[in-house]
């Protein structure tokens, strides 16, 4: 429901706030006073592409805001899928710039022009007398059907498992294009596999041999220092040990003269036992570090190899020689078993494909029970708008595919008069009386379903007396269902509103205003009688609008 709107600088309106009732709002005023200015700034926040030549100043931009109630319409799932804030009060906003530049917003986060469209499209519906595109699109003629067919959870299960459905066809497909390309490459990949299992290469491998290579490579070196090392700690005539040895007996000469130099004594013997551990530590390498040429080959033939895959595979670990290894072995294990995956996947797409059918079959009887109801009905409405010798045909075929919804294809054909055959209703019916088809039909819907605000947009053109007031009556009881927005030039529709605005220009100033007010009830008989019969009402139209409007 469209709560309120704001507009700002655009064509005649500086600022302008209007805020609407949920049931049934009537628009009126002179031609050309502005009402289609509002619908024009209304369908920006819809998505409508916009024109900077439209403002009403030149040098500001040009602000449309939308508040809507969205709480019935189950929405949460489109926030989500488009990472939006989901609030039951929800705001769109539209900035336009002065060079053309625009920005749409949704709860004050930024969206994309598409994203504002497709929202827009699930809050409010703009229909003229000249909008027939929806009338006769399939997917809109399906949805009168199950309206009326009222199974929406059935309609649902059926939904959600054939999408789950299509995911595992594509699945299934996709495993059988690989499994067709590993049985093709069947023998390279056993090939490779084949070499990298031999080379028998674990994780480490590479750096380890490398580090021993390097040892090998400067052993004479290592063991130089080594010996170099352990012979000043204690073989040398000014041995680090001996000197420590020393210096140790001169201080335990001393304990008696003072006994704090005892525990130094007792720190200094730590000392000389951790240095004598180094020393013999190093001597144990220094033993077992030799030059040994034919271990240096095997190494090397060991790295080269590794080094060879890794440039074959274009990786630069053994890590991620086993990872492709692994990978292989996968591939290999696909040629060989994945028909019997493909084949277990198959018999349960169709056991799905089953369960499916039966769901679609129990669709399509519901369907079939529904469409001469829509029939009865529509064609009752219309006759009451003054088109009794109106046909309504439901053509509902079955096809062999399931679709997303189901195996049902409807097609609705339509004729207006006596002896006219019978076709797609935008080939068979006016401006007007489409109008009217669609207000029968909108009727019936918003009976079964949570449908967004409606705005009509003038259908009433071509009707007057009591066809007018018929129609007037089924936009009433449309609007006890859904939010309704009518702009008209009839008395006789304009009484049945809950709120009736009446737009008009403000001429007292330099520059010409789009003003919009709400009329209480004496303004509206006031406004119901001009309608009637023009500027100066006389006694007998006040006392008509005072029955029109009279409960």
């Amino acid at each position: 429901m469209l709560q309120k709107l704001s507009i700002s600088n655009y064509a005649l309106i500086d600022n302008l706030e209007i805020s609407f009732d949920g049931g049934l709002n009537i628009l009126t005023g002179e031609t050309g006073a502005g009402k289609s200015i509002i619908l024009g700034a209304l369908s920006l926040i819809l998505g409508q592409r916009a024109e900077s030549r439209y403002f009403f100043n030149q040098q500001k931009k040009c602000v449309i805001e939308g508040t809507f109630k969205i709480a019935d319409f189950h929405l949460k799932t489109f926030f989500e899928d488009n990472d939006l804030d989901y609030e039951a009060e929800t705001v769109l906003r539209r900035e336009i710039s002065a060079d053309g530049k625009s920005r749409a917003f949704v709860n004050d986060t930024p969206v994309n022009l598409n994203s504002l469209k497709l929202l827009g499209e699930k809050l409010i519906d703009i229909h003229s007398q000249h909008a027939t595109l929806e009338i006769n699109d399939p997917e809109f003629q399906l949805l009168v059907v199950d309206s009326v067919a009222k199974h929406p959870d059935l309609l649902g299960e059926y939904q959600t498992k054939f999408r789950a459905y299509k995911k595992s066809t594509a699945k299934l497909q996709q495993l059988i294009d690989e499994s067709d390309k590993a049985k093709a490459d069947l023998d390279y990949y056993q090939f490779q596999y084949d070499e990298l299992e031999k080379a028998g290469l674990s994780t480490h491998e590479q750096e380890q041999l490398e580090q021993e290579l390097y040892a090998l490579n400067n052993a004479e070196e290592i063991k130089r220092n080594l010996l170099g090392a352990n012979y000043l700690m204690q073989d040398s005539d000014a041995a680090a040990l001996v000197q420590l040895r020393e210096a140790g007996q001169q201080l335990a000469a001393l304990i008696k003269f003072n006994p704090q130099i005892e525990e130094l004594q007792e720190r200094l013997n730590s000392t000389i036992i951790e240095l004598k551990d180094i020393s013999a530590e190093i001597e144990n390498i220094e033993q077992h570090t030799h030059t040994n040429e034919a271990r240096a080959v095997d190494i090397n033939i060991r790295l080269s190899l590794i080094y060879n895959l890794q440039k074959k595979h274009r990786v630069n670990t053994n890590a991620e020689l086993l990872e492709l290894q692994d990978e292989l072995s996968g591939k290999i294990q696909q040629a060989v078993f994945g028909d019997e995956v493909i084949e277990k996947l198959q018999q349960k797409l169709n056991a799905d494909k089953k369960e499916l059918e039966e769901l679609a079959a129990q669709l399509s009887a519901n369907r079939s029970k529904a469409i001469p109801v829509i029939e009865d009905q529509v064609l009752q409405t219309l006759a009451e708008m003054g088109m009794s010798n109106s046909a309504l045909k439901i053509e509902c075929t079955t096809v062999s595919e399931l679709t997303k919804n189901g195996i049902d294809i409807v097609r609705f054909l339509f004729s207006a008069n006596k002896g006219h055959a019978l076709a797609e209703m935008s080939k068979v019916a006016s401006g007007g009386e489409l109008s009217r088809l669609m207000l029968s039909i909108k009727s019936l819907i918003a009976k079964n379903t949570a449908l967004p605000t409606i705005i009509f947009d003038e259908i009433d053109t071509g009707v007057s007396g009591e066809v007018a007031n018929k129609v007037g009556q089924i936009m009433e009881q449309l609007s006890n269902n859904l939010q309704v927005i009518t702009i008209t030039h009839l008395p006789q529709i304009a009484s049945k509103g809950n709120s009736h605005y009446f737009v008009y220009k403000d001429d007292e100033a330099a520059t010409t205003y789009t003003r919009i007010k709400q009329l209480d009830k004496n303004e509206r008989i006031l406004e119901i009688a001009k309608m009637l019969s023009g500027d100066k009402p006389g006694e007998s139209a006040l006392q008509n609008a005072r029955e029109l409007l009279a409960p």
